[in-house]
């Protein structure tokens, strides 16, 4: 109310008069602080509107009508009655800008939620997709190696056929030979006995390496998922408490 008496002698020009300033002010108070008198004819005289197209339904007419009872001055009056207007409409000008605000706060709020459910969904997605991939990988590298081992197997029994095929058909004088014949086959044997072992722990070290680098993904896409999920929630807690 300070704020409209002071806009009403802004505009009016009577803060210069000491005595006419106590009429007005007089007049001023009696019309604004009662009611206006009902009746069934009344009409509201003028829709105001602000500048930013708000709107505020005013009965000015009958405002400039009750100060003039009141002894004020048409023009004066008149002045008054515009500076209540526009205090009232700037007052509606803020309250409005103040909803939209806390309007803006709520669908930002929402659209962060948004993100931070895609891209959950996206880092669950993901995770799932490289633990599949690896493990379709060790399950083709076991496999491999099953299949290795069962054709080694069967090259080694198929030696041991043809050696003794080999062994019951020489004849006495040819043992000497067949001895060392068998001296190289077991040589050759124990070669390819080593390089089976040799083989069977190259790939043995690939299925470790394998499951510690899954580990570590996995370990990795946690600490990520962590990480982004505490910074959200700082960025949140953050702006949360610069609104409020």
């Amino acid at each position: 109310m300070a704020a409209v008496r002071k806009r009403v002698w802004q505009l009016s020009g009577i803060g210069a008069f000491g005595a006419s300033k106590s009429k007005v002010s007089s007049s001023f108070e009696r019309a604004i602080f009662h009611p206006f008198p009902i009746s069934g004819s009344r009409h509201f005289s003028q829709l105001v509107k602000s500048n930013r197209k708000h709107l505020f339904l005013v009965d000015t007419l009958a405002l400039v009508r009750r100060l003039e009872g009141e002894g004020v001055p048409s023009k004066q009056a008149e002045a008054i009655t515009a500076a209540m207007t526009e205090v009232l409409n700037d007052s509606l000008e803020n309250v409005s800008q103040s909803l939209v605000a806390k309007g803006e706060m709520q669908k930002t709020e929402m659209m962060q939620e948004a993100n931070l459910s895609k891209f959950k969904a996206e880092v669950q997605s993901s995770q799932g997709h490289h633990f599949s991939l690896l493990q379709h990988e060790t399950e083709k590298l076991r496999n491999d190696i099953e299949k290795m081992r069962s054709e080694l197997r069967n090259d080694i029994e198929k030696m041991r056929s043809e050696l003794r095929y080999e062994i019951d058909k020489v004849t006495a004088g040819q043992r000497l030979d067949l001895n060392l014949e068998r001296g190289r086959i077991r040589e050759e044997l124990a070669d390819q006995s080593a390089e089976t072992n040799n083989l069977t722990n190259k790939l043995d070290r690939e299925i470790h390496s394998l499951r510690a680098q899954l580990e570590a993904a996995k370990y990795d896409v946690i600490k990520y998922c962590i990480g982004t999920l505490v910074s959200i929630s700082a960025v949140g807690l953050a702006v949360l408490r610069i609104l409020m």
